[in-house]
């Protein structure tokens, strides 16, 4: 078991990514608390995990963030592990967007790791080391059209990824990304069936990713566990991709 006593949370949990990631670090032995925005699905989430935590709380919020991590603390009698999954799509080119939706979009996807990173912090250096693991995504490595918002938020994860792994590599605080491509979750498959074609854009997605097809929400997990194990104690600042070959090319 990778994760053995570790202790960890993971946002955006409800679901896809995030659960996924849950129910693997739990396998690999550690203890997980499981957090969202949805207080109902989240709660069923950590159901189907033997011993999971959940607790529900809003990342735009700092005092919810300072909450959840000060409950995970108690609940699980320590943390070691803090996973920034939660995040939200945003479609449209700056032209079409409106400036609530910019905000919204980097407050959920690119401020929140700041809120989590700030209120972690002290408590890992306290204890000599941490891991903060962050989902960012290939829009951040590359111009999509009409994902003006996303990918700007995406691009400012990785970096913010890197700036806080040099910030925190004395301690050490060790801090990683993964860049997925699509990935077989409620938000892709929800955008998927919102085309005019969803069958004929379904195969058009599947086709961009040379392994064949889009990928699941445990290819992910799979990088997270790793990222999160000792096996991977001197890597920090990286930006995993992990996409079925789609920007191999690029």
């Amino acid at each position: 078991m990778r994760l053995k006593g570790k202790k960890a949370i993971i946002t955006g949990a409800a679901t896809g990514i995030g659960l996924e990631t849950a129910r693997r670090f739990a396998e690999e032995g550690a203890q997980v608390v499981l957090s969202d925005i949805d207080s109902a699905g989240v709660a069923a989430a950590a159901g189907e995990i033997t011993g999971a935590i959940a607790i529900a709380a809003d990342v735009t919020d700092q005092g919810q963030v300072d909450a959840l991590i000060a409950g995970a603390i108690e609940g699980l009698g320590g943390l070691d592990i803090f996973v920034n999954n939660a995040g939200i799509p945003m479609l449209g080119g700056v032209e079409s967007l409106a400036e609530a939706d910019w905000d919204r979009e980097m407050d959920v996807n690119l401020k929140s790791i700041y809120r989590t990173g700030r209120a972690v912090w002290p408590h890992f250096k306290a204890q000599g080391g941490g891991v903060i693991l962050n989902t960012a995504s290939i829009a951040g490595l590359r111009g999509s059209a009409g994902q003006a918002s996303y990918g700007a938020a995406k691009a400012g994860v990785i970096n913010l990824t890197r700036c806080m792994a040099i910030d925190g590599a004395q301690v050490p605080i060790r801090v990683n990304c993964i860049c997925p491509g699509f990935i077989e979750t409620p938000m892709v498959l929800a955008y998927l069936e919102g085309q005019d074609d969803p069958v004929a854009s379904r195969a058009e997605v599947d086709a961009l990713h040379p392994l064949g097809g889009i990928g699941r929400p445990g290819d992910i997990a799979a990088g997270f566990v790793y990222l999160a194990s000792d096996e991977a104690s001197w890597i920090t600042g990286t930006a995993l991709t992990i996409d079925g070959g789609l920007t191999a090319g690029i």
